[in-house]
C-alpha cells in the first residue's frame, strides 16, 4: 500500500476548518500538522483549494445483495458510494433471502469482504418468528470487546416478504431483551392500509405518485415513531429511528443529552431534506419512497431539528430499483431511490443556499454516525485513526448525467441537475480508491468495528 502526504488542505474536522498537511502511512493517519515534510518515499498530493473531510459513514443503505442483484449489488453501490465521499456503510437486511439468521448475516459479510470498495457492516433483521436468532446474535455481540455487527433492524411499517414486524408481543420481547442498538422504520401499517383503501375506493387505479404522501401520511409516521419511543423508554432500549420525514415527529426527540449518551436518536435523509410534494409533478415514481416525501413544511422542520440536534445523523436510505420498475403505474411501482453517490452534493447545495455550514455537514455525516453507533477509530481525522477521507471542492459545476452515474440501475432523481462542488479523491483505509473518475479496486474495504 502506498503512503501519501496531503499538502495544503483546508481540513474540516471537529467543528473547525484549519489549513494543514496530513500524512497517511500503512492505512492510518500518522500525522496532522499545519505544515511538515517527510523523508521517506510518499505520494505527495497538493490539495491547495480543496477541503479534506473524514469519510462519510452512511448508516442506512440497501445494496440489494443477495437475491435482488438485477437492481444493485454490494460492489456496484459501494463503488458509487466512494465516488461520492462515502467510505463506510451499514446495509439493511431486507434482501432475498433476508438476513434473519446468523448464518445468512455472515453470508452477507463474506460478500462484503470480497467485493465492497468501502468499509461495511450489516444489520441483523427481525421478523415475527426469529426472536431466538436475534437474541443469540445480540448476546454474541455483547460478549465481544469490539462488536462487528452494527445493530438490529425492525420494520415497524411496510416491508418486503417476512420483514414486517407487527406482532406486539415480539416487539415487547425485542425491546425488553436486546442490548444492541435497534434501528426502526416507523410507519403504522393499519393507518396506511386504511388510507390506501379510502383513496382507491374514490379514485380506483387512477392515482399517481402525488397520492403517496396522502396514503403514507404524517399520522402513520408519528403513530409508529411514538410507539417505538414508548417501548424504548419502558425498557431503556437503545433506539435509533430512521428517516424522519415529518414536522410532528421532530418534537419526539431531545437535544439536551450529548449524542454519545443518548438512548433515543434519530436520522434525517438527504431526499427528505431536498425534495417536497411539489416535486411529484416532475419526478413522479422516481421519488416514491417510504416514508413518503411530504409537503414543504416537513423538510423545513426536519432541517431545523437537524441543526438544533434533535435529529442526529444525515444518511441516504439508498434504495435503487430499475428504471423499468419505476416506470410502472404508481400502485405497482416499488418505493426507493438511489442516492449514495450524491448525498454530499445535496448537502453542499444546502450549504450554498446558506442553510447549513460545512462544519455541520461533516458533523452530521461523519462524526455523528461514529458517535451514535460507537464506531471504532473512524469518523474523524485523528492521528492513529483509519485513513478514511475525501478531498472535495465547493466550486466545480457539473451536471448529473447517465455517463457519470455509477449506480447499477443507471439513473438518478438528480439527472440534469447542475451541482456546485465535487469529490476529487476518496481514501478508504489509506487506499486511494477514487481519483477524479478513476477507481483503483485492488483493495477492498474492512468490516467496521464498534466499541
Amino acid at each position: 500500500m502506498a503512503d501519501h502526504i496531503i499538502k495544503n488542505a483546508a481540513i474540516i474536522n471537529e467543528g473547525r476548518i484549519t489549513s494543514g498537511d496530513v500524512l497517511i502511512r500503512q492505512g492510518r493517519i500518522e500525522r496532522i500538522d499545519p505544515s511538515f515534510d517527510v523523508k521517506h518515499k510518499v505520494n505527495e498530493i497538493n490539495a491547495e483549494g480543496l477541503y479534506l473531510m473524514p469519510g462519510i459513514i452512511d448508516d442506512q443503505v440497501h445494496f440489494r445483495e443477495p437475491g435482488l442483484t438485477h437492481k444493485a449489488n454490494i460492489y456496484t453501490e459501494s463503488r458509487a458510494a466512494v465516488a461520492g465521499g462515502t467510505t463506510s456503510f451499514m446495509e439493511m437486511p431486507n434482501t432475498n433471502p433476508p438476513a434473519l439468521s446468523r448464518e445468512l448475516l455472515e453470508q452477507k459479510y463474506e460478500i462484503g469482504r470480497n467485493t465492497a470498495l468501502a468499509n461495511y457492516s450489516f444489520f441483523m433483521g427481525v421478523s415475527n418468528e426469529n426472536f431466538d436468532e436475534v437474541i443469540a446474535v445480540d448476546r454474541e455481540q455483547r460478549a465481544k470487546e469490539l462488536r462487528d455487527v452494527c445493530g438490529i433492524k425492525i420494520f415497524m411499517g411496510s416491508s418486503t416478504g417476512a420483514m414486517l414486524v407487527d406482532d406486539p408481543g415480539v416487539l415487547e420481547q425485542i425491546f425488553a431483551e436486546a442490548k444492541l442498538l435497534i434501528a426502526t422504520h416507523c410507519e403504522d401499517e393499519a393507518t396506511i392500509k386504511a388510507n390506501a383503501e379510502r383513496y382507491k375506493e374514490e379514485y380506483g387505479d387512477n392515482m399517481d405518485a402525488s397520492f403517496h404522501p396522502l396514503i403514507r401520511d404524517a399520522e402513520a409516521c408519528y403513530k409508529s415513531s411514538s410507539f417505538a419511543i414508548s417501548l424504548a423508554r419502558k425498557y431503556n432500549t437503545r433506539l435509533h429511528i430512521l428517516h424522519i420525514s415529518t414536522a410532528i415527529e421532530t418534537d419526539l426527540f431531545e437535544n439536551k443529552t450529548p449524542l454519545r449518551d443518548k438512548r433515543i436518536t434519530a436520522e434525517a435523509c438527504v431526499h427528505h431534506l431536498w425534495f417536497d410534494a411539489s416535486d411529484y409533478a416532475r419526478l413522479g415514481n422516481k421519488i416514491k419512497c417510504n416514508p413518503a416525501i411530504k409537503e414543504k413544511m416537513n423538510k423545513e422542520a426536519v432541517l431545523k431539528a437537524l441543526l438544533d440536534d434533535r435529529i442526529d445523523i444525515i444518511a441516504t436510505d439508498h434504495a435503487p430499483h430499475t428504471a423499468e420498475e419505476k416506470a410502472r403505474p404508481y400502485l405497482s411501482a416499488p418505493a426507493g431511490l438511489p442516492l449514495v453517490q450524491h448525498s454530499l452534493n445535496v448537502m453542499l447545495e444546502l450549504y450554498h443556499q446558506g442553510k447549513i455550514s460545512l462544519e455541520r455537514i461533516i458533523e452530521k455525516m461523519c462524526h455523528a454516525p461514529a458517535e451514535c453507533f460507537h464506531v471504532h477509530e473512524r469518523g474523524y481525522l485523528r492521528e492513529g485513526y483509519h485513513a478514511d477521507m475525501a478531498l472535495f471542492d465547493t466550486t466545480t459545476r457539473w451536471t448529473v448525467a447517465p455517463d457519470n452515474i455509477y449506480y447499477k440501475c443507471g439513473w438518478s432523481p438528480f439527472e440534469q441537475y447542475e451541482f456546485t462542488g465535487k469529490v476529487h479523491k476518496t481514501f478508504v483505509n489509506g487506499h486511494l480508491v477514487f481519483d477524479n473518475g478513476t477507481f483503483d479496486e485492488s483493495q477492498k474495504g474492512q468490516r467496521i468495528l464498534f466499541k
